[in-house]
């Protein structure tokens, strides 16, 4: 196979566009294979092959930087620099990340996997470049998804005010931008990308303007004609403007023809987007007819998920209640509402990756007396906080936030644990925060967030499975639930996911003859007066959370059972959350393991105080 001599970006300049071609198939087969056995981004990967191919055979990277936007269309680039061996890893714990990675090679700058930043990672770049004198080129590859993002249009129009020397490629699939693609406006991307057209049209055009007495009319005449033909065959109107050069659209699939436009691309002094029309999931049947972004990750909404619990609950709701609308940021599979999105399509709007501009609408809707239903995932809300609090909480606005992936997250690693939600979402005034702990909580929850009428509210839920409970176990309103009452030594009060944790560090203390009483938070604010009173009747108290332990919910509690407790001693609060670390990925369990956030550490870290604080009752 041609792919085993591939082991770096050189040795692509020696191929054949024959072997190319041939080449392409196999990465093709390769990234199915490793996706299947694996998991990870499969249609974007696939559309994106032959141009990786021609981005490393005409710069020389990591001299030549190359950005990827977003990095999940990076696998290919991985393949050709080097770690095709360590795909068996993917994505697994001390494995090769789903994204580009500083950690893992020098040929990745950053890992970017929040869409819509990278023209500005590559202006900022650029600028360092031209500052330094340095010969090198900053090439930023761009999903068409990704100019869905706002920010992406900061980055444009601050690359064209500044004329910062970047080659942008423009990945567009047509799902999201897509321009006709004709023959003739093929044959005019060849003409504008041509230097010696170039060249000689600038002549032309002194030329013109040097006639006496009319050339300026004349030079505006054919300016006009040739802006009229650029209108009707070409989509210029929105780059140039700007100050970006435009170029395209081009076959992306036609290795040649990418390398041709992007060699040509360089001879040319500012910004320039170079149009690469592809096609997602290329090669792969499934993939190519995906039309709802399934294949976007192989990770599915599986029934029993507290995903699909969701999904069927919002629909369910929706059907009693007209003015429900659902919202989501181009993730409506994952978050769950194509079922919402089926039934009723004129009830759903997905904004693309324009979180910010989601949150805000919502307000404006909460604001006509509809009833807007966010779904997001919680890694992608704290992009839009500033709205979340000002937009909608300043307002008093009653907004359902609904975040799929809270907690540690695993597999995408550092960038998609949801750890912040709790935390940051608490100091919004007038939020309800709820936390089912089964599938049968969420859809109690919901109805409950959506009978607030006074402010926002959140539900939060993890990306594993949910647990199923039996009826008894369900609890109801905005009150805690008492799953397990002990004899005072210990209580142990658990947010959301941590319930089952919980529980089991309860039977783990109890056989080691400690009686443990277990609280399922449920409503993580505000939080519950009847069991902030019953903690703080313990010797001990102890909070768990699945969100980052600075400034969490379990802070929170310890606040909460020393203003109950003024007139005696308040008992010592253990706080279990996770660290303020960037965490690599790994399976969830795993990961929390890792952090004392199962069973069996949190009973220890419980054993360790209880036996701590009896040492220092005893000294006194």
């Amino acid at each position: 196979m041609l792919l085993d001599s591939i082991s770096s970006p050189a040795d692509l300049r020696r191929l054949s566009y024959q072997e190319l071609d041939q080449l392409a198939v196999e990465v093709r087969a390769f990234i199915v294979e490793a996706v299947s056995a694996k998991g990870g981004h499969l249609g974007s990967n696939l559309g994106a092959v032959e141009l990786t191919l021609a981005l490393h055979r005409v710069f020389d990277s990591p001299r030549d930087i190359l950005l990827w936007d977003t990095g999940h269309q990076s696998y290919v680039h991985k393949i050709v620099t080097g770690r095709r061996s360590s795909f068996v890893s993917l994505r697994q714990a001390g494995g090769l990340s789903g994204y580009p990675s500083r950690d893992e090679s020098e040929h990745d700058w950053i890992e970017n996997s929040h869409a819509s930043t990278i023209l500005s990672y590559a202006h900022g770049m650029a600028t360092a470049v031209e500052r330094k004198g340095e010969q090198r080129r900053v090439v930023a590859v761009l999903g068409d998804g990704s100019l869905t993002g706002g920010m992406a249009y900061e980055g444009l129009n601050n690359l064209g005010h500044s004329g910062r020397n970047v080659i942008i490629v423009l990945n567009d699939n047509g799902r999201s931008y897509a321009p006709t693609v004709s023959h003739l406006s093929e044959s005019l991307a060849r003409i504008r990308l041509n230097p010696t057209y170039m060249r000689r049209q600038r002549r032309f055009e002194n030329l013109l303007s040097a006639v006496p007495v009319v050339g300026e009319h004349l030079e505006k005449g054919v300016e006009g004609a040739k802006a009229a033909v650029r209108e009707i065959f070409e989509p210029t109107a929105f780059f140039e403007p700007l100050g970006v050069r435009y170029a395209g659209p081009i076959d992306g699939h036609d290795i040649e023809g990418v390398e041709t436009a992007l060699r040509q691309a360089t001879e040319f002094d500012g910004p320039i987007v170079v149009h690469l029309v592809t096609q997602k999931g290329r090669g792969y049947k499934p993939a190519e007819d995906d039309d709802v972004k399934r294949l976007h990750d192989t990770s599915e909404c599986k029934p029993g998920s507290y995903t699909a619990a969701f999904g069927d609950a919002l629909v369910a709701a929706a059907e009693a209640d007209p003015a429900i609308m659902a919202i989501t940021a181009a993730m409506p599979d994952s978050t769950g509402l194509l079922p919402f999105a089926a039934r009723f399509p004129d009830r759903m709007l997905d904004v693309g990756i324009a979180e910010q501009h989601a949150v805000t609408a919502a307000a404006g809707m909460a604001m006509g007396g509809l009833r807007p239903v966010v779904a997001i995932y919680s890694t992608f809300l704290t992009r839009a906080f500033d709205q979340v609090n000002l937009d909608v909480g300043l307002h008093g606005q009653p907004v359902v936030f609904c975040l799929d992936r809270a907690g540690i997250t695993g597999d995408d690693g550092p960038s998609h644990h949801g750890i912040l939600d709790l935390a940051l979402l608490s100091k919004v005034p007038g939020m309800t925060i709820f936390a089912p702990s089964s599938y049968q909580e969420l859809e109690v929850m919901l109805g409950e967030a959506l009978a607030i009428t006074t402010g926002p509210s959140v539900l939060r839920w993890p990306k594993t499975d949910a647990r199923q409970v039996p009826p008894h176990q369900v609890g109801r309103g905005r009150k805690a639930r008492r799953v397990v009452e002990g004899d005072g030594e210990v209580a142990i009060l658990a947010v959301g996911k941590m319930v089952a944790a919980a529980e089991e560090a309860a039977e783990l203390l109890e056989v080691q003859g400690t009686s443990a009483t277990v609280w399922d938070v449920r409503v993580a604010k505000p939080l519950d007066p009847e069991m902030l009173a019953d903690a703080a009747r313990h010797a001990l108290v102890v909070t768990a959370e699945d969100g980052i332990k600075v400034g969490g919910i379990g802070s929170q509690i310890a606040e909460g059972i020393a203003e109950r407790t003024e007139s005696r001693q308040s008992p010592p609060v253990l706080v279990l959350g996770v660290p303020a670390e960037h965490l690599p990925h790994g399976k969830p369990d795993r990961i929390l393991a890792e952090l004392g956030l199962d069973g069996p550490g949190i009973a220890a870290a419980t054993a360790k105080a209880l036996s701590a604080a009896g040492h220092a009752h005893s000294l006194a």
